[in-house]
């Protein structure tokens, strides 16, 4: 996510794009993806001009202390509250006065991440979608402490990036990943009481329901893994309703994590 949202950055034209990873292998890693997707994006037509052109203003690192020369930072860590408190702290020690902090959880409280920080009201959450570059939507969450300039500013952000800006007070789950995991548990227990394969009950919301990808694939993109994590928070805060399936424990335990592990709902060839 972190890439993607770098790579939004990028090609919406940022002076300067900073990617903070957890050691120079990771950071170095994550430059040859963010190249790669800036190079696929020249190719589609969406920029012009040569590689170099955009790549220059990228910069990957493992030191935080590059984050003081920028004006808006974005957290993207695996979706653990106290990993994201500690990312959070340490990203803002960096940060001048004037500059905003920004976290992409797509289920915890916004509003609980704000209580660690020391200037909670330049804080929100951006949420953005997996696949970054091809989703046109990104759910600005506004913690109960975020100031009346962030609100106003936020959305801008969104928009200047060439996307949607869906606007939520914060509450688990906001809207998306609520109405989301929501239907991707049920289509889950489907297949777990052997109602219809997998494929089966994707093309009936693709093609009865016009979505544009169905929800079991949509869980093998995000990972089972990740959609556990996500249930189980919303378990805890809005009740049994978002109980995750025996299915969905048993092939994260086996491993069978959606696309990135090769096999989720469905299987995908690795190169």
């Amino acid at each position: 996510m972190g890439g993607g949202i770098a790579h939004a950055f990028l090609i919406s034209g940022a002076e300067e794009v900073v990617v903070v990873d957890v050691s120079a292998e990771a950071a170095e890693a994550a430059r040859g993806r963010i190249e790669a997707d800036v190079a696929a994006s020249l190719d589609r037509g969406k920029i012009s001009g040569e590689l170099t052109d955009w790549t220059s203003k990228l910069t990957t690192t493992d030191d935080v202390t590059a984050f003081a020369r920028c004006g808006l930072v974005i957290e993207a860590v695996p979706e653990d509250m106290a990993l994201k408190t500690s990312s959070l702290r340490r990203a803002e020690q960096q940060l001048s006065p004037e500059a905003w902090l920004a976290t992409n959880t797509s289920s915890l409280s916004v509003t609980g991440l704000a209580e660690h920080l020391q200037r909670p009201e330049r804080f929100c959450g951006l949420h953005f979608f997996n696949p970054v570059p091809a989703s046109k939507l990104v759910e600005v969450v506004l913690a109960e402490t975020t100031g009346e300039e962030l609100t106003r500013r936020s959305p801008q952000w969104v928009q200047a990036l060439g996307k949607t800006p869906v606007v939520v007070n914060d509450a688990p789950g906001f809207a998306s990943s609520r109405l989301g995991v929501a239907i991707g548990l049920e289509a889950i227990r489907m297949v777990e009481e052997g109602v219809a394969s997998p494929q089966d009950i994707d093309n009936a919301m693709v093609l009865g329901y016009k979505f544009p990808i169905g929800p079991l694939a949509l869980t093998d993109i995000v990972g089972l893994d990740v959609r556990l994590g996500i249930a189980e928070y919303l378990e805890s805060q809005l009740g049994e309703r978002f109980a995750p399936p025996q299915l969905m424990r048993d092939m994260v335990a086996r491993g069978e994590l959606g696309r990135k592990t090769g096999k989720g709902f469905y299987d995908y060839p690795q190169d």
